[in-house]
Order: structure tokens, then C-alpha cells, then sequence
């Protein structure tokens, strides 16, 4: 496992009320299938995920970074549960059932994954939610895993999927897992030297990757410095509260071209509206430097396989204090393309690939004193998926939606999390229980796309 994903562990163990599984609900059209017919389905597809069917390991003494290992009592129908929504099966109840299983964290003895087949959807519909914990992927790549347990057409996958022959390993002792990692550490100075043995025989490459370094890791440790107080951090309990928005991606397209915007752009200007809504609404001014957001970038270069986390990150201030739509846009286009010149990402990136080169034991240490630290700087997160932009089927039901989750952890109450689908737009709200007020977050960010889009009222919140 590498320190990065490890860290997703680190990060749930620091923090008892925190799980750190990621999320999709998948919403389909049609009937829905059976339990025993879900489990027929996934029995052809499971094998061909490798990390679905194997467990974690964690090395005595933290001497190494937690490892994959087959789980030899692996059974399929222990990761599938079966309920149904209470009528009249809307948002508001697909939303309650999503907050309780997130706040739940999946258990360490087994892989760690587990589908929930709802039925009891209004019109007609059911919903598969797909829980994985972060250790195992990303926002990307677990949005790629739709591609093996759904179909891309109605009649199926097409050609025979292949399942791969599979017996499952050993489990190695703790003394073998011992042994291993003591091997790795001796063995780790000569893989700093080949490190710097690679930069030197490629300079140029080098020269970028340290300015990079350099550059970067300034502003991300600048990023880092606490802002303003707001009401918007603070301790969390273990209950969660979970929410939609839906959009149109023609709508964002529409503002992209007329403001020379990104789809990321105009997105996290709703969003800004949104906090910019809430804030007013709890009685605090909106300050420049109150709403530093996260913001996760893929590095997941062509041809890695699905697998753990390629991430880096990026962490603008969202220009809340700013009232007008267009310009709160602009602004929001301007710090994002700031961050970017600051080279965030590409230091993230090279300290993440760095981190493979340090002693384990020190990496853990770093991370869960990190996560035990009073951190106000980083006031919620904002991660942008791209979904399959095919229609999708499940055994000939249709795939109607893709709603996301995210999880969150240190001080912040709120997390947000994009996704888009075959022209739709949806964005999943986590919060807090204590966040009993997420309605004027969403209605905010769903009544700003119309408005930058120029179809809709001119209905932000002003001070």
C-alpha cells in the first residue's frame, strides 16, 4: 500500500468518528432485482477486481505500510445488504439512508466494500449505493469500476466477460509481515540513491520537479495557515446528514463559453454562492480568507490501473465576500488559476511520490499527529468526478443517475462532491448532524447555475 493511501487509514483511525469511505449512488430504472439475482450479477464481476476480494494487513510496530492480502474467507453476500426505502421513497429518504451508511465504517477483518441494493424508490426505481473505502481508490477510479459491474448496453456486457482463475494466497504471519518490512527499510537507502540517481541523468526533469517543489510546497503550506473563524468548523459526531443538487451540464457549458470559465470554475462559484448564502444566513459576515477549500486533483496518468489513489491537491480561498454572480465568477476563476501557477498540485504530486522513499513509522507518526491537530485552515472540500458520459445498464435496467459522497474529517462540517453523468450534473452534500441548516447551502448552489447561465432570477443572497 503506499503512504497515501495508507493514509486514509491513518486518518479513520485518528479519529473515531470518521469513516473514510467514498461513494456513488447508482439509480436505475425498472423493477428491482432480487437479492440472490444482484449477487448472481456481481459473482461474474467481483473476480475482476482484485482489491474487492482481499483485506488489509497492518504491520506489527507500523514498521511498514499496511498491506493487500486475499482473504481466504472471502464471501460474496457478507458485502451485500438489502433494504428499503420508507414511502414515499423520495430525496429526502434516499438522502437519510446514505447518511446513515456512510457514518458507518466497514469492517477491517474484510474487504473493504460493500453495495447496498435499495428498493422502494418513487416511480419505478431502485438504487445499488456503492460504499469502498478511500484506501482503495479515489474519486476517479472508483467511478471507472462502474465499467466492470455495469453493462454498456441493454443486452448485456456483449462478448463473455473473463473471469480469472483465482485461489487465494496464504496469509502471511505477522512475523513474515515483520521480516518483510524490516527488509524494506535497510533496502530503503538504496532506493533514495537510484532516486537521485534518475533526477541527475535527467536534469532537466529534476530542475522542474525541485522548482516545482519549491514553488509549490511554499503556497501549499501558506494554503495551510488558519483564515478567519466562522461557524463552518468545528467538532462533528458520527451521524451524517447528506443532500443533493442536480444541475445541467449545458447550463455550466453555457457559462463557460460566456465567461471563458472551466466546468471546475463555474461549479465551485456555485458552490461559493452556497457558503456565501449560508454564511449570511447564520449571521456572520463573508471575509475573503473564511472559506479555504480543498480541492483534489487527479495525476492519474493513461494506463494505471484502478487501484489506490493518483491525487494531488489544490486549495483556494472561495471568494465568498463577493455579491455579484458574474464577478464572484471571475474571482473564483482568477484564485483557481492562481493556485494553479503557484504549481499546488505538481508539489503535492512530488511529496506523495517522496513519501514512498521515507521510513513508514515516521509517515504514520506524521499523518496521525496531523489529523489530531486543531485544523481550521481547510474549511470543507471540493471534489470534482467526471462520470461515464454513456448511458450504462444493469442487466437491461437503465442507469438513470450518479449521486456522490464524500467523506469528511479533521474540523470541517461540510463536504462537497461533483459528478457528472451523460449531460447531468449532480452534487452530493455531506455534513455534520449539527449542520441542521444544509437546505440554504443547497438551494443556494441550485439557484446559481440558471442565474450565471442567464436563464433564471438574480436570487443570491446580498449583504
Amino acid at each position: 500500500m503506499t503512504p497515501l493511501d495508507a493514509a486514509f487509514l491513518e486518518l479513520e483511525d485518528a479519529e473515531p468518528e470518521v469513516s473514510m469511505a467514498i461513494a456513488s449512488v447508482a439509480v436505475f430504472a425498472g423493477p428491482p432485482p432480487g437479492f440472490d439475482a444482484v449477487a448472481e450479477h456481481l459473482a461474474g464481476r467481483v473476480p475482476l477486481i482484485r482489491r474487492y476480494r482481499q483485506k488489509v494487513r497492518r504491520v506489527p510496530l507500523d514498521l511498514g505500510p499496511p498491506v493487500w492480502v486475499d482473504d481466504p474467507a472471502f464471501d460474496l453476500r457478507r458485502h451485500l445488504v438489502h433494504v428499503a426505502l420508507p414511502a414515499p421513497g423520495g430525496d429526502a429518504e434516499l438522502g437519510d439512508l446514505v447518511a446513515r451508511v456512510m457514518a458507518t465504517r466497514l469492517d477491517r477483518d474484510r474487504p473493504l466494500w460493500r453495495y447496498w441494493v435499495v428498493d422502494g424508490l418513487a416511480e419505478e426505481r431502485w438504487a445499488l449505493i456503492s460504499q469502498v473505502h478511500h484506501c482503495m481508490v479515489d474519486g476517479v477510479s472508483g467511478t471507472d469500476l462502474y465499467g466492470i459491474v455495469l453493462d454498456p448496453g441493454p443486452d448485456g456486457p456483449g462478448p463473455a466477460l473473463p473471469t480469472p482463475d483465482h485461489s487465494p494466497g496464504v496469509e502471511p504471519s505477522s512475523a513474515a509481515l515483520v521480516a518483510r518490512a524490516a527488509r524494506d527499510l535497510v533496502a530503503m537507502p538504496v532506493g533514495i540513491a537510484r532516486g537521485v540517481g534518475t533526477l541527475l541523468a535527467r536534469p532537466r526533469e529534476g530542475g522542474r520537479r525541485v522548482a516545482a517543489l519549491v514553488r509549490g510546497g511554499g503556497a501549499l503550506v501558506a494554503g495551510l495557515r488558519p483564515g478567519g473563524t466562522s461557524s463552518l468548523t468545528g467538532p462533528r459526531h458520527r451521524p451524517r446528514r447528506y443532500a443533493v443538487v442536480r444541475g445541467r451540464l449545458d447550463d455550466v457549458r453555457a457559462v463557460r463559453r460566456r465567461y471563458g470559465a472551466t466546468v471546475n470554475d463555474v461549479v465551485l462559484s456555485a458552490v461559493t454562492a452556497g457558503f456565501r448564502a449560508l454564511l449570511l444566513a447564520r449571521g456572520e459576515e463573508p471575509a475573503p480568507d473564511l472559506v479555504r477549500t480543498l480541492v483534489p486533483v487527479s495525476v492519474r496518468a493513461p494506463g494505471d490501473g484502478p487501484d489506490g489513489n493518483r491525487v494531488s491537491l489544490l486549495l483556494p480561498r472561495l471568494p465568498v465576500h463577493v455579491a455579484d454572480p458574474g464577478e464572484r465568477l471571475a474571482a473564483t476563476v482568477a484564485e483557481l488559476t492562481a493556485c494553479k501557477a503557484s504549481h499546488e498540485a505538481e508539489a503535492g504530486a512530488v511529496l506523495a511520490e517522496a513519501a514512498r522513499l521515507e521510513p513508514y513509522p515516521l509517515v504514520a507518526r506524521t499523518v496521525r499527529w496531523a489529523s489530531r491537530t486543531d485544523q481550521r485552515a481547510v474549511v470543507t472540500v471540493a471534489t470534482d468526478v467526471p462520470g461515464p458520459r454513456q448511458t450504462l445498464y444493469y442487466d437491461g435496467r437503465e442507469l438513470l443517475e450518479l449521486l456522490p459522497y464524500v467523506p469528511i474529517g479533521s474540523t470541517a462540517q461540510i463536504g462537497i462532491s461533483i459528478m457528472t453523468y451523460r449531460g447531468a450534473l449532480a452534487l452530493g452534500l455531506t455534513a455534520d448532524e449539527s449542520v441542521d441548516d444544509l437546505d440554504v447551502l443547497r438551494e443556494a448552489i441550485a439557484a446559481e447555475l440558471p442565474v450565471l447561465a442567464g436563464t433564471g432570477p438574480v436570487s443570491a443572497p446580498r449583504s
